[in-house]
């Protein structure tokens, strides 16, 4: 099962993560405090997502 890449930012962005800059393969987001790089593909896989939303410092939500 996949995660929608557009749900994770908008998971992310509601927890006052907020775009840095887009690398060649990542885009990055950070809240000043930790640095999250997303990968650019439509999807994530499940496993995948809720450990960025852990490195995030966030409930896994998926």
């Amino acid at each position: 099962m996949s995660v929608k890449r557009r749900d994770l930012i908008k998971y992310l962005e509601e927890n006052g993560f907020f775009l840095i800059r887009e690398g060649s393969k990542h885009s990055i987001y950070t809240n000043n405090e930790k640095i999250i790089p997303i990968k650019r593909h439509r999807t994530i896989d499940r496993i995948t997502a809720n450990e960025l939303c852990k490195q995030a410092g966030l409930k896994p939500k998926f």
